[in-house]
């Protein structure tokens, strides 16, 4: 951790923002930690409090506080800089109350048997001098897309109430084989945790009312392409949030999401496309007190876009239509 200096601005740096000032010398710490400071009245031009829109002038002094160098950033884990990049490179949204993050199809969100490298074990690649952000929810090992992650316990709290409500709507993009009929819709029933032959101690089925851990579970779909009867780009909103909710939910309906090796339906897959699963977290709708919804997507990985392609799915499609079918 750096001293506190302070830097006299030249003329090559002047009309810079005093926050593009910091991440150009200090890329390495995040916008958030940078926000905390300035907020606190630790950086100062000339003495006085600025904001990180405000504009540097040539012979200015500028109060730089103690930084931690990039070794430091992490220092509980020791992750290595390559996984500080990483984590770094998936921020899609980023404010004084949360993170969020495109998730990476493959990476796992929490550890587990034999699971050693996953998100919440690499969070402190955001970690500052105010600690480091909190999940809130989870996204399955294989699917993509929108993570949120808290920076504060009071953000925390009230995240993780949202998530457990239907006033934060949730928008998956999937591509399910065949095509389901209706078209739009709804998939409920009971479903409980068991065990495969193999150990598998994540496995979804379906249950009855009053079966020992059974759990509700309600997703609303509606169908937004299809290529001819192979294959359909199908729009999914979880009411509930159960473990594989979704990919059980469509295997049970017969038409199981591709790539899906667990949850499997008696229709072949494609060939000549990619393995991984084809399930996307899109897009969130976050209620905010006195303030518009904020809403957050996330383009497709690039296994889907490639399918998306073949298929002649559009992702800049008009689905409004589609977004009124699923309420």
């Amino acid at each position: 951790m750096s001293g506190v200096q302070t830097v006299i601005i030249g003329p090559d740096e002047a009309d810079t923002r005093v926050d593009r000032w910091f991440k150009r010398h200090y890329p390495h710490v995040s916008h958030g930690m940078i926000e905390k400071l300035l907020r606190k009245g630790q950086i100062r031009v000339d003495g006085g409090r600025v904001k990180g829109n405000t504009r540097l002038e040539t012979g200015q002094s500028l109060r730089v506080p103690p930084m931690p160098a990039p070794g430091e950033v992490a220092p509980r884990t020791g992750i290595s800089e390559d996984d500080v990049m990483m984590m770094r490179n998936m921020v899609i949204y980023e404010d004084d109350d949360m993170i969020v993050l495109n998730k990476k199809p493959g990476l796992p969100v929490q550890g587990g048997s034999k699971v050693t490298r996953h998100i919440d074990g690499l969070l402190d690649a955001f970690a500052d001098n105010q600690g480091r952000p909190k999940l809130v929810h989870r996204l399955d090992k294989d699917t993509s897309g929108l993570l949120v992650l808290a920076k504060t316990v009071k953000s925390a709290a009230y995240l993780a109430k949202l998530f457990k409500t239907r006033d934060l709507k949730k928008t998956y993009w999937a591509v399910c084989l065949g095509v389901p009929v209706p078209k739009a819709g709804e998939i409920k029933g009971f479903m409980r945790k068991t065990s495969s032959d193999q150990g598998d101690r994540e496995l979804m089925v379906a249950a009855s009312h009053g079966d020992e851990g059974a759990q509700y579970a309600l997703t609303r779909y509606a169908v937004a392409g299809e290529a001819g009867r192979r294959a359909s780009w199908v729009v999914l909103r979880p009411e509930t949030g159960r473990t594989h909710q979704l990919r059980v939910h469509m295997a049970a309906a017969g038409h199981s999401i591709l790539g899906d090796g667990k949850y499997l339906c008696d229709i072949p897959e494609p060939g000549g496309l990619s393995k991984k699963l084809h399930l996307h977290a899109r897009k969130l709708e976050i209620p905010r007190s006195g303030k518009p919804d904020l809403v957050i997507e996330a383009p497709l990985p690039e296994h889907m876009a490639k399918t998306f392609d073949s298929f002649g799915f559009n992702p800049r499609d008009d689905l409004s239509l589609v977004e009124v079918a699923l309420t």
